[in-house]
């Protein structure tokens, strides 16, 4: 089998277009680097949908947190501090069985105890605590003289929000959401090693580069693959969240903009 074979035999595998079994003996390189390429579409699946989604949660998280009443600040207090202080690996463990309790009550929750819905909700709310988390110190840190200068020209409410607060924070917070969207996408790799399974070993890349590497015995070959999917899906991000952080700068003198700037967080 030609490697434009194997490619178009096992390519789109991990979300079940293609051979149905996979290779058993005498594997290829050109099949660890499909296989395992198929399987980051699930990390890009998972990381894309719940950053898109925790956005919106993570403002009104920090609005909440930022706000003087007590009914609304301390719901969110709780949230960030919760999903902030308990490991994410245990958070998926934990919602699959409790999806799986609920499902046994209530069919609607069905679709929660599989990875492609359950997974995405667990990162979803971990996202939006840590992110939440990032714009509220950005909140706290906007120059007092801005918003000074927005009463001065009588702007109040909703139109100083949207024009003045708003893209501040976002402005100042930035470049830490940078590394909350990488470390996001690092850790959909946990999903199919928790509680939530693999169907018809339809996993994701890290999924494939351990079959590999109980298969062969060898794991300098799978793991180094899949590090260098990450190294790219990194690279991406950086340049993407680089043009968005541009266009929020794009107001100040060159010398004042802040630049993304990689930080791997070895403990979280």
């Amino acid at each position: 089998m030609s490697c434009w074979e194997t490619i178009a035999d096992y390519g789109l595998r991990s979300i079940g277009i293609g051979e149905r079994l996979l290779p058993r003996a005498d594997f290829t390189l050109c099949q660890q680097f499909t296989l395992i390429g198929s399987g980051m579409i699930w990390n890009i699946y998972f990381g894309t949908l719940a950053l898109l989604s925790g956005f919106f949660l993570a403002n009104a998280l920090a609005l909440a947190r930022f706000s003087r009443h007590a009914l609304l600040r301390k719901p969110a207090e709780w949230f960030i501090f919760v999903f902030r202080g308990s490991p994410l690996f245990i958070q998926f463990f934990f919602a699959y069985f409790l999806f799986l309790s609920l499902k046994n009550v209530y069919p609607f929750f069905s679709p929660l105890t599989s990875a492609w819905a359950g997974a995405l909700v667990v990162l979803f709310l971990n996202t939006a605590a840590y992110s939440g988390e990032i714009f509220h110190g950005a909140l706290m840190s906007i120059p007092k003289g801005d918003i000074e200068a927005a009463d001065a020209y009588g702007m109040t409410g909703w139109p100083r929000f949207r024009r003045i607060i708003w893209p501040t924070m976002l402005r100042l917070a930035w470049p830490a959401y940078t590394n909350e969207a990488i470390f996001l996408y690092h850790a959909t790799a946990l999903v199919f090693f928790s509680g939530f399974p693999a169907t018809q070993q339809r996993g994701d890349a890290l999924y494939y580069a351990n079959y590999f590497a109980d298969k062969t015995f060898n794991p300098f070959i799978p793991y180094p693959i899949l590090a260098g999917y990450f190294i790219l899906l990194t690279l991406a991000v950086i340049g993407f969240f680089g043009l968005v952080n541009q266009r929020l700068n794009r107001h100040l003198p060159q010398e004042a903009r802040r630049r993304i700037r990689l930080r791997p967080q070895a403990i979280r």
